[in-house]
């Protein structure tokens, strides 16, 4: 598996990677939401977010810009 810093936009996410299971994503919210000091609401989720590494940055980057805290 590539490291972080090789990831691209168009980095398949959940499905291309098998340790990127239901589980791993509910703890990447979870430490999302704790580094970043941003709530993540159950409705802001949807399988497109995670679909690509450019989707889950893009969510994270409104997520911040709402400051919703």
């Amino acid at each position: 598996a590539p490291r972080v810093a090789e990831f691209t936009d168009h980095t398949a996410l959940f499905g291309a990677f098998p340790e990127l299971d239901s589980m791993a994503v509910a703890t990447l919210l979870t430490d999302l939401e704790d580094r970043l000091e941003i709530v993540i609401d159950d409705d802001d989720i949807d399988a497109e977010i995670f679909e690509t590494f450019g989707n889950l940055l893009a969510f994270v980057t409104r997520k911040q810009a709402s400051g919703r805290h």
